[in-house]
């Protein structure tokens, strides 16, 4: 049997990837055009503004993080129903995430809001930065249960193949997002003026009006499909838990990952750590349709499951691996060719721009095989291989990458290149071992 489909097949499997993923990738770079304005805005109001939004933006990314895992677990649950033909009850993961969200947000909410004070200080040194950052950070503390909510149902819409519902909600709720920061930071319109402050309440207004869009267009869209009707049991909320617990470590520990690297290039100098900054910037940047393509993958690997063909699942996960290293790949090359351009959009000291310009270049050269195993990495959390998943992030990152970023500063006195390699090593071996899970196959009996 020839494995290879014909012409017509493949132009429709690619078809039915990109009205899954485009409508993914569009949501998130809204998210990063708010993030753009968001920083311009308070900008305005000084170093010790724009610092504690990022110190308290971060530190409620790594909160946020904990709750991340609801959305693998329910798209990986729900479009596995979808694909048993079980469409009525491919809302019961979403309940029952729902009731996750809530019941572990809420106290959780309460802790980090009254431990900001103390835990905050520990991030940053600069007291003025304290005074400004906590407040904004506990007014978007006050939205962790309503974010686990989002999270909840944008695996849903994902899972039952109606990624629409996510690129809309988003994209209106960045838009009122930017529109109550620009009031209340600078007092328009008869609003106090606010400052930093004022855009954490916007923020966080903007996620509660997500919430309710989600909720409502689900009763509209989803009431077919159990929404509001019913549980998936103790089995299924065993499973829902299992999902999502190693999932959620898996972002947390990345974000933290993240800090730490920082801290280690923090290290070689206040050049390189600002040349960090542009460079991750543009690197999650420039990984977004990765990052679409991927959950487009979990979907469609978890209904050919949901079918009982796990060969197809496999197909799925190897046909969106090809087409993503392809766009990513043309990614990489403009990023080669015009990486002191791109970096001079956003440096103007002429020696911290050429630290990296050599490590956005790298970069370009492997982002075609990291998309590889961020395509993967998804698709076997769409088979619900999370905890797999959740090994081989941990093990790379803070076993391999971290304790040689580390080594090559303290002890070999290298500088921002160094760990920039260091990174892009760690990088392919993960994909290397995404591929290898996938080609292996161990993903095809697990029961979600």
């Amino acid at each position: 049997m020839n494995d290879t489909p014909p012409k017509n097949q493949t132009r429709e499997r690619r078809r039915r990837i990109l009205v899954l993923a485009l409508p993914i990738i569009g949501g998130m770079v809204s998210q990063n055009l708010l993030n753009l304005v968001d920083t311009a805005m308070v900008g305005a109001l000084g170093d010790a503004a724009l610092a504690a939004t990022g110190v308290g933006g971060f530190a409620f990314f790594m909160a946020i993080a904990t709750m991340m895992g609801l959305s693998a677990a329910v798209q990986a649950m729900a479009s596995r129903r979808m694909g048993e033909g079980r469409a009525n009850e491919s809302g019961y993961p979403l309940n029952g995430a729902l009731i996750l969200a809530l019941c572990f947000g809420i106290p959780f909410t309460v802790l980090l809001i009254y431990s900001a004070p103390w835990f905050f200080p520990l991030l940053n040194a600069d007291p003025e930065v304290h005074q400004l950052g906590i407040p904004y950070l506990q007014a978007r503390l006050a939205t962790l249960a309503l974010g686990g909510m989002s999270f909840a149902f944008r695996g849903f819409f994902n899972g039952i193949g109606r990624p629409i519902v996510y690129m809309r909600t988003l994209i209106i709720t960045h838009v009122i997002n930017i529109a109550l920061n620009f009031i209340l930071i600078f007092g328009l319109l008869g609003a106090p003026k606010l400052g930093v402050l004022g855009a954490g309440i916007g923020s966080a207004i903007a996620t509660l009006i997500a919430a309710l869009l989600y909720t409502v267009q689900a009763w509209i869209e989803a009431r077919d499909k159990g929404f509001f009707r019913g549980l998936p049991g103790q089995k299924g909320m065993r499973t829902l838990i299992g999902l999502s617990l190693p999932a959620s470590a898996q972002q947390f520990l990345f974000a933290a990952g993240l800090t730490v690297m920082f801290w280690i290039i923090g290290l070689v100098g206040t050049q390189a750590t600002a040349a960090a900054s542009v460079l991750v910037n543009i690197m999650l940047v420039a990984i977004l349709p990765g990052v679409g393509m991927g959950l487009a993958a979990a979907t469609l690997v978890g209904q050919a499951l949901g079918k009982q063909d796990p060969d197809d699942a496999e197909k799925w996960g190897w046909d969106v691996a090809r087409l993503t290293m392809f766009l990513l790949g043309i990614v990489g090359i403009l990023g080669i060719i015009f990486a002191e351009p791109i970096i001079s959009l956003f440096l103007r000291d002429p020696q911290t721009l050429q630290l990296a310009v050599l490590p956005l270049q790298l970069f370009g050269a492997i982002i075609a095989f990291d998309s590889v195993g961020l395509v993967l990495m998804n698709a076997l959390l769409g088979a619900g291989a999370s905890r797999q998943t959740l090994v081989v992030s941990v093990t790379t990152q803070w076993g391999f990458f971290l304790p040689i970023a580390y080594a090559l500063v303290k002890l070999g006195g290298f500088g921002l290149l160094e760990i920039w390699i260091a990174n892009a090593i760690y990088r392919l071996v993960q994909a290397a071992l995404y591929a290898l899970m996938w080609k292996r196959g161990k993903w095809r009996t697990i029961s979600v």
